[in-house]
């Protein structure tokens, strides 16, 4: 890889390093200072919003083989995670104050800056093993806890607020089914998925901790 495209790739995820940390900064100040976790989407929702739908550009440095991710995966998680938050947290006020916004919001921005950090350190040849342990333990917690009482729930939790709505009616004119029944769709779909990322996620941890440990012994 060139010295440009390291620095590029340095820079971007420095950057949603930083972002994800002010998130999570947001979030617990918010909680520390109500003792109520219904503040999170007031106090770092636009932030959140910003931040994943920048993520799209990890797609294109998948697809143009910048990184050697591939795109499928890094779309699939992007997608779920864009759906989840623009069209139901962003869209439907009446969700934003729910528990689930701060479990999801909490389990995203701890897994966030633990991946950025691993992904800046690793383009300057220099990431600490402890970091890597990390990037590739944290999301055994992590990952279910966002996904399960975290998104699940709340896309769950959103279905009346849809249907009385009728939101986003519109976008499925002619079609035969409407919006939703297609959050009904994603939710029986959604544990599948989730499980495809969760068992890659479990293969790439036994590649790249292996690795670690073969180092450590020619050390």
């Amino acid at each position: 890889m060139s010295q440009l495209s390291n620095l590029y790739l340095f820079l971007y995820n420095s950057l949603q390093f930083f972002g994800w940390a002010l998130a999570l900064f947001r979030v617990l100040s918010s909680f520390l200072l109500t003792k109520s976790i219904h503040g999170a989407y007031a106090s770092a929702g636009e932030l959140i919003c910003f931040l994943q739908t920048a993520a799209f550009l990890e797609v294109i440095h998948g697809a143009i083989g910048l990184v050697p991710s591939g795109a499928l995966l890094p779309l699939m998680q992007w997608g779920g995670r864009t759906h989840f938050l623009l069209a139901i947290v962003r869209g439907i006020t009446e969700v934003q104050e729910l528990p689930s916004v701060f479990i999801t919001f909490l389990a995203w921005s701890l897994s966030e800056i633990i991946r950025y950090p691993h992904y800046a350190l690793s383009c300057l040849g220099h990431c600490p093993s402890w970091i890597t342990y990390l990037r590739y333990t944290a999301f055994i917690v992590l990952f279910p806890i966002g996904v399960g009482p975290g998104e699940m729930w709340l896309m769950y939790q959103a279905l009346p607020y849809i249907k009385a709505k009728h939101l986003y009616g519109d976008s499925f004119l002619g079609l035969p089914i409407s919006y939703y029944n297609f959050v009904q769709v994603v939710l029986l779909c959604y544990p599948f998925l989730w499980l495809k990322l969760y068992v890659h996620l479990f293969k790439q941890r036994k590649s790249k901790l292996s690795k670690r440990h073969e180092k450590k012994k020619k050390m």
